[in-house]
């Protein structure tokens, strides 16, 4: 049983530990961490206290044992993720410059991060939400063909299907992508973008069109945008809610994007309203950005919590 559902790569990811070293030079990196949008997602959403599950593909190699060791400690259900005897566990490298960009290397095409097949009918019962995170649809064409036959699936059994484009300019190398980003978008109830990739999601050069836009989809109920450093808008159809950032020392950005989606649809699930819902997202991606590696920080219940109390 599951409340929060989520299908997508799972990785290991390989770190430069200093700014501005290119990947093609010689350097230290820092790894094996667990990682992969879906699992960073999924595994924030399961310390918040969520039931969850995952539906992915590992190499049984020591990467693998690093992904699924992680998750089934932090509660996520990790029994629809394939063991590969054949091929190996995906891996991202990755490495940062001062002005905040980042840069990957992934392999992960032909390893079973993009292998596994959409559930069975009855497999998952009372899903609350299934997320989906645009880098999996990107990732490889049938890979993207089972997310939306599960999505699809999940809908039809009265799941709601929130969507973050997480867009990696690495992975959009076919035009195709857009059909099948259309093909979510139609079926979307939560959209959490950022402003760039709500923009190019919508075809539109400004945020206001943009926002009116989403809404023309009558499945469409919540858009959060993400804006970084100036915090996030809650939109529905007749509100606006904004909420600011949590100050903390900044180790390293990677995953705080999917660790608000994970809260934030984990406050939705708990009955959160959507300043609430977007705190908590706002809580978990500071205490993500605190510590070094996409999945780490001191995100749970209480911390989350504690940090909305202390900044009220």
């Amino acid at each position: 049983m599951a409340d929060i559902l989520i299908m997508g790569e799972m990785l290991v990811e390989i770190m430069r530990t200093e700014e501005d070293v290119q990947l093609y030079e010689q350097g230290i990196f820092c790894g094996p961490f667990p990682s992969g949008a879906p699992a960073i997602f999924i595994d924030a959403a399961a310390r918040l206290g969520c039931k969850t599950a995952i539906i992915g593909g590992v190499g049984k190699d020591d990467f693998g044992k690093c992904l699924l060791e992680r998750l089934e400690k932090d509660g996520v259900d990790c029994s629809h993720v394939i063991e590969s005897e054949e091929k190996a566990t995906g891996v991202a490298f990755v490495t940062y410059f001062k002005d905040g960009s980042r840069k990957f290397i992934f392999h992960m095409g032909n390893t079973p991060a993009v292998e596994a097949k959409a559930p069975l009918e009855g497999d998952f019962k009372d899903v609350k939400f299934m997320h989906i995170m645009g880098c999996s649809l990107m990732a490889n064409k049938d890979f993207a063909q089972e997310i939306l036959k599960t999505m699809h699936m999940m809908a039809a059994s009265g799941a709601k299907i929130s969507f973050d484009p997480n867009i990696r300019k690495e992975l959009f190398t076919d035009d195709s992508i857009y059909a099948v980003i259309k093909e979510v978008m139609d079926n979307t109830n939560v959209f959490l973008p950022g402003v760039e990739e709500l923009l190019m999601t919508m075809g539109e050069t400004n945020i206001e069109d943009a926002v009116k836009k989403c809404f023309e989809s009558p499945k469409m109920e919540v858009l959060a945008l993400k804006n970084g450093s100036k915090g996030s808008k809650i939109y529905t159809r007749d509100n606006v809610v904004e909420v600011g950032v949590y100050k903390v020392e900044q180790k390293d950005a990677t995953g705080a994007g999917d660790c608000f989606d994970g809260a934030f649809i984990a406050g939705l699930v708990q009955g959160k309203n959507m300043e609430e819902a977007a705190r908590m997202g706002a809580a978990a991606g500071a205490l993500n950005a605190a510590a070094f590696g996409p999945m780490e920080g001191k995100i749970s219940i209480e911390t989350v919590q504690d940090m909305i109390n202390r900044n009220r």
